[in-house]
C-alpha cells in the first residue's frame, strides 16, 4: 500500500477544496438526483487537481451517500435534496482528522464486533484469505522486518469475512491513516514479536472454529497492549 507524499494535512486540505468545488458546481449547474457529473479528467482539468486527487474527493462523497458512481457510466447526484446536501458538505468540510486515540479506540470498537460476525459467517474461501494473511504476517516479524501492513491486512480479512459490506468499506477507508500513525508512533515496535503471531493465531483459530464468543476475547485480549499504548502517546 503506497503511501501519498504530501502530508496529511495537505491531502485533508486538497481534499475539502475539491469537495467543495463539486458542491459549488452542482449548485451552479442546478443539477438534481440523478444527474450525471462532468467526468474526472474534466474535473481534473477545471479544478487543476489530478485526476487522482477527483477519484479520492467523489469517493468520500460516495462513502456519505452523496454521489453515486456507476462502472461505465459515470457519477451520478445521489437522491438527496439540495438543501441536505449542502448541508452534509458544510459537515464533511468541518471534520478533522482523527488524533491517535481516536483512531484506536474507533478500530478496537469495529473490530471486536468484525470479528464475532467473521466467526459466526466465514467461508471456506474467507478463512483461507485469513490464513494467507497470518503467515504473510508471521514470516515478516520471524525475519525481523517490520509488517505493519501485513498486520493490517490480516484484520481487514477479518473485517470482509464479517459480511457486513459496510464495516469492511470503513474499515478501508481508516486503514491507511492507521498505517501512517503505526509508523510514526512507532506502535509496531512494541507488538511485533513471537507473542504477537500467537496472539493473531488464537484470533484465526476461534474464528476457524466459529467460536464466536472466544474470538471476540481473543481480539480483545490482542487490543489491550495497543489500547494502553495509545494513551501514552501525545497526539501530533
Amino acid at each position: 500500500m503506497k503511501l501519498e507524499t504530501l502530508s496529511i494535512n495537505e491531502n485533508q486540505n486538497l481534499q475539502n477544496t475539491i469537495i467543495s468545488k463539486i458542491g459549488d458546481l452542482i449548485n451552479f449547474k442546478n443539477l438534481e438526483p440523478g444527474d450525471k457529473l462532468p467526468s474526472e479528467r474534466m474535473l481534473s482539468e477545471k479544478f487543476k487537481v489530478s485526476r487522482s486527487n477527483v477519484r479520492d474527493a467523489i469517493q468520500k462523497l460516495e462513502f456519505y451517500g452523496l454521489l453515486k458512481s456507476i462502472p461505465q457510466s459515470g457519477t451520478f447526484v445521489a437522491n438527496i435534496g439540495v438543501i441536505a446536501m449542502n448541508g452534509m458538505i458544510e459537515d464533511i468540510l468541518r471534520l478533522e482528522s482523527s488524533d491517535f486515540k481516536s483512531l484506536v479506540e474507533t478500530r478496537i470498537l469495529l473490530e471486536l464486533k468484525t470479528v464475532r460476525l467473521a466467526a459466526l459467517r466465514r467461508s471456506e474461501e474467507d478463512l483461507n484469505n485469513i490464513k494467507a494473511a497470518l503467515d504473510a504476517y508471521s514470516e515478516k516479524v520471524l525475519l525481523g522486518e517490520k509488517a505493519v501492513q501485513e498486520d493490517l491486512l490480516f484484520h481487514l480479512a477479518i473485517a470482509k469475512a464479517s459480511g457486513n459490506s459496510t464495516i469492511n468499506a470503513f474499515m478501508l477507508t481508516i486503514t491507511p491513516q492507521i498505517i501512517m500513525d503505526f509508523e510514526k508512533y512507532h506502535v509496531c515496535d512494541k507488538k511485533m514479536s513471537v507473542e504477537a503471531i500467537d496472539e493473531h493465531t488464537e484470533i484465526y483459530e476461534a474464528i476457524k472454529n466459529q467460536d464466536s464468543k472466544m474470538a471476540k476475547q481473543k481480539m480483545k485480549d490482542h487490543f489491550s497492549v495497543l489500547y494502553q499504548y495509545c494513551y501514552n502517546v501525545k497526539s501530533a
